[in-house]
């Protein structure tokens, strides 16, 4: 991993900052979420001990199978139009009670609006059959008839039926049937609507007609049979009490109430008998910010249940898991928050308890704009703030990263090049800097000098070697020549052979050191010329086909001249020394092949060999001088050879390379070509 991306991954830690804040807000937050809810549940104890005091405003507790076939009573702000339709009531379509009749659903409201009380059935049935004159005149009614009978009675003394019968679609006339008989009952207004698949009864009933319990029965009757098939609903013949609005008890939780907060209240059963106050109008969303800084809250915070699950149940009955606590004696709280509207609400459930008994329960709900209008704002400028330190963190890393390792490249990029072109006392970049990468320049510029300096005095080691020892080999060579003339015996001659023998061997040796300072005294005074490569390399490789009859010899060309300008002889020279040593490293029998080919402006020599592939660490070094891969028993070879191959071939303003290939070795020499004109 590159140092820039190390930096990049560095400045990630940035980001640490961002969920520090996060989860300091998530904690803010909790904690006033919490203090309220406290506050809230203290408020709710306090009215529910206030509440507790009118138990006799409550209804009375019932068993539990009972209680869910009670008839709820809704409020309803104005008095609907009695025509048949549902629209026009102020309440939703679930405020309906569905049912199950013969031949589909059955859905019942019943509500109250001053001092008239509002019937609305819609009724599924496939065929509809209406009364007759005949019927209606009857002492038990319309039995043949399909009808609505609404139950009303109040323990011990009420006990009479009231009964809708259409002969048409339209206003009809309601009856009543008592221990009296069966009558019609003028002071109810009601409308009977047919609809695709069934019909609709609309009526309005004076509040002074009801009782205190209320049953509902649907009968759908068969043309075919002429029989009746009732469908019971609530409570059908035995009527259950009726829940209403409780009057008295909303008074009083008017006057107790805080703005802002709503109170709820519920019998023993849960069905709701009053509530006061509004939560306040104003959403959390209009007060939160938009766009991704929301969803990043949302992400962040407790989502809590729905918020359109604290509102009153259009049912009239409270169910929810922290109501069903309070009935039973339990106080819970519990939160509430929609991701689409934005609305928070806390909600706190309280018992109503007198003398042991479970009378009903107070629920008591508050909006937390405030708190969440708080935590986001915070929380949109913790965003803002950290994105911006981020990205300029993120930014001046990158930058300070491109900046250093621009330097450092350029650093390892001039090392590079002072040590390919053998520039060593070359200054390099960020010498003059006060840093560590200053320090590391100075540092390299110091290795580099100190190893240009032993580089010149290895080259200059062999002609000051053969200059130094040629006068001592001068007169050990003169000395053992003298004592060839003397008499001597046979031992003396024996070790005196010797000495020559080894004389000679040092002459050579000296001889090869030399070798390198002639060259370039010759690549410096040597005439240039114009002349054919190609021929010179076909005439050459002749005479090594003649000297060296244990290799084949393989001569390519894609060209019959290659005119080239520079000295034939050190050309031949060099050639000398890759054939050598292409004999040296390969085996009798072996081919070593040698090609020429034009590329452009240059001429392009390979001489390849078979044997054994170049060690890697001595790839870079092999044309230095006295550098050497042949094993230490061959003393006839100092590492000259192919460091005189160099300095003929850049002599030349040329380049030599070497290679490892499949089953050998190849040396390429490239030589700038002259130009016919």
């Amino acid at each position: 991993m590159n140092l820039r991306r190390q930096l990049l991954f560095v400045s990630l830690l940035a980001l640490l900052l961002p969920w520090a804040g996060c989860e300091f807000i998530r904690e803010t937050e909790s904690a006033l979420r919490g203090s309220q809810q406290q506050m809230l549940a203290g408020t709710a104890r306090a009215m529910a001990n206030s509440m507790a005091q009118y138990v006799e405003e409550y209804p009375p507790r019932l068993g539990e199978p009972k209680s869910s076939e009670q008839v709820f009573l809704h409020s309803l702000p104005a008095a609907p139009r009695i025509d048949g339709y549902f629209d026009d009531w102020a309440l939703p379509s679930s405020a309906q009670r569905v049912l199950s009749g013969m031949d589909g659903p059955v859905r019942v409201a019943i509500a109250l609006h001053g001092n008239a009380a509002f019937l609305y059935v819609d009724v599924s049935d496939r065929q509809v059959i209406y009364a007759s004159g005949e019927t209606l005149v009857l002492d038990d009614g319309p039995r043949w008839a399909d009808r609505v009978s609404l139950v009303n009675t109040s323990p011990p003394y009420l006990d009479e039926v009231y009964v809708f019968a259409a002969e048409a679609p339209g206003p009809i006339i309601s009856y009543k049937r008592d221990s009296s008989g069966f009558k019609p009952e003028p002071a109810i207004e009601a409308y009977w609507q047919d609809v695709p698949g069934g019909y609709r009864l609309e009526a309005r009933i004076p509040r002074a007609l009801l009782g205190t319990n209320l049953g509902l029965i649907v009968s759908n009757t068969s043309d075919a049979t002429k029989a009746a098939t009732r469908t019971a609903t609530f409570s059908g013949a035995r009527p259950a009490p009726a829940v209403r609005n409780a009057a008295e008890l909303e008074a009083i939780a008017m006057t107790l109430v805080d703005p802002g907060t709503r109170a709820i209240l519920t019998d023993a059963a849960g069905w709701r008998i009053a509530s006061a106050g509004e939560l306040s109008a104003e959403t959390t969303r209009a007060s939160r910010s938009s766009g991704w800084s929301y969803r990043i809250y949302d992400l962040l915070f407790e989502s809590g249940e729905d918020a359109r699950s604290a509102e009153p149940d259009p049912s009239g009955r409270e169910r929810q898991a922290y109501v069903s606590a309070a009935l039973n004696g339990r106080e819970m709280p519990a939160w509430f928050r929609s991701d689409e509207s934005g609305r928070a609400i806390i909600a706190v459930a309280a018992p109503i308890a007198s003398n042991g008994e479970i009378v009903g329960a107070l629920i008591l709900q508050q909006g937390t704009d405030a708190i969440l209008s708080l935590t986001n704002r915070n929380l949109s400028r913790l965003i803002n703030l950290t994105l911006l330190v981020t990205l300029l963190v993120a930014g001046s890393l990158i930058a300070y990263a491109s900046w250093l390792s621009r330097r450092i490249r350029h650093l390892s990029i001039a090392a590079e090049n002072a040590l390919l072109n053998e520039t060593l006392h070359a200054a390099l970049p960020s010498a003059l800097a006060d840093d560590e990468i200053g320090d590391l320049s100075r540092s390299f510029s110091y290795v580099l000098r100190q190893l240009g300096d032993y580089n010149a005095y290895l080259r200059s080691l062999a002609s000051k070697l053969s200059h130094e020892l040629r006068t001592p080999l001068a007169i050990v060579t003169s000395s053992l020549e003298n004592l060839e003339h003397e008499s001597l015996d046979a031992a003396t001659a024996t070790y005196t052979a010797r000495a020559s023998e080894g004389a000679e061997r040092l002459r050579r040796i000296l001889n090869a050191m030399s070798e390198a300072s002639r060259v370039e005294e010759l690549m410096e005074h040597a005439e240039q010329e114009v002349f054919d490569l190609h021929a010179v390399l076909a005439s050459t490789i002749d005479a090594y086909r003649d000297v060296y009859t244990e290799r084949q010899f393989e001569f390519d060309s894609n060209t019959d001249a290659a005119p080239t300008v520079g000295s034939p002889e050190l050309l031949i020279q060099m050639l000398d020394k890759l054939i050598d040593n292409a004999v040296d490293f390969s085996k009798p029998g072996d081919t070593i092949r040698i090609s020429l080919s034009l590329m452009g402006d240059t001429n392009l020599l390979t001489v390849t060999n078979p044997g054994p592939p170049l060690p890697e660490r001595m790839r870079a070094q092999m044309f230095d001088s006295m550098v050497s891969v042949r094993d230490g028993q061959n003393t006839r070879h100092l590492g000259l050879g192919l460091f005189v191959a160099k300095l003929i071939a850049e002599g030349h303003g040329g380049t030599i390379s070497a290679d490892n290939v499949d089953g050998g070795v190849t040396f390429e020499i490239r030589l700038p070509r002259q130009n016919p004109r």
